[in-house]
């Protein structure tokens, strides 16, 4: 089955690209389940850690903050392991049963730190479900970079991304409503 795989650096709009591709599916009663892991602010603006959501119930848990005493940490950030492997455990395996594809936003160091990621994500790369997934520009797990090498990869630049923003979305909706039928 399809692989969509959205890479690139650090702010080019990534999770908005991902973002726009899930409410495009969702919006043509698509089920996409999974997990997104937005940045979270303070109301000055500064980052204060990640979050993780589950795409099909909305239910969200910290994975990450600053000043969290943690024994994992990605630089300032503590992981907050429990709850953050509680809901991965629980948004990947409705995921697995529930979806008709799956999305995932992000694949990256941070949620690789979280154990059970590492074993969902591996099963789920072996479904015959679509995925669109967001992987991080760094990524050297060869594991996981090998079960992504038959994807189709975007690479979002300053550049490409409001023409990948505009067009991509409706490309895989009909890539993937013309599959599921």
């Amino acid at each position: 089955m399809i692989k969509y795989v959205i890479t690139g650096k650090p702010g080019v709009g990534k999770s908005t690209l991902f973002n726009n591709i899930v409410r495009k599916l969702v919006e043509n009663k698509v089920i996409v389940g999974g997990i997104k892991t937005p940045e979270v602010r303070d109301e000055r603006g500064f980052r204060i850690g990640f979050k993780i959501v589950d795409l099909i119930t909305g239910r969200e848990a910290w994975l990450a903050r600053v000043n969290y005493n943690s024994n994992i940490y990605v630089g300032k950030y503590g992981i907050v392991v429990n709850e953050a492997r509680d809901l991965i455990v629980n948004a990947l395996e409705r995921a697995i049963n529930e979806s008709n594809v799956i999305g995932i936003d992000e694949i990256g160091p941070m949620e690789l730190k979280i154990g059970v990621f590492r074993d969902y994500l591996l099963k789920i790369l072996e479904l015959n479900k679509p995925l669109i997934l967001v992987v991080h520009y760094r990524l050297n797990d060869p594991v996981i970079l090998s079960k992504l090498s038959n994807s189709k990869r975007f690479e979002l630049t300053y550049s490409n991304r409001e023409i990948l923003n505009k067009e991509l979305p409706y490309k895989i909706l009909i890539e993937i409503t013309s599959m599921l039928k």
